[in-house]
């Protein structure tokens, strides 16, 4: 019986020299950076704990109404969103 011919397969593997590398950002954060993002945290809360204990003494705080929890989580959620960037 004939021998059937032999077709050559395409590797559809991937060569792991061939792509291109990221450069990455090497080593920590700075302190600046780092007393930022956890200074905008504490800002945040000592905002709410100040809306909650001292509206009443405090006449521009307790103008703002609802919008000090906007403000309070604000600082919080952007010290937050730093915290993703931190090394």
């Amino acid at each position: 019986m004939p021998k059937s011919k032999v077709r050559k397969k395409t590797d559809y593997t991937i060569n792991p020299a061939s792509r291109t590398p990221v450069k990455v950002k090497a080593g920590p954060s700075s302190t600046l950076y780092v007393s930022v993002m956890l200074g905008l945290m504490l800002v945040g809360l000592a905002w709410l704990i100040v809306y909650y204990l001292a509206a009443d003494q405090i006449s521009f705080i307790n103008n703002l109404g609802a919008y000090n929890f906007l403000i309070g989580f604000g600082f919080m959620v952007a010290g937050l969103i730093m915290t993703m960037r931190w090394r």
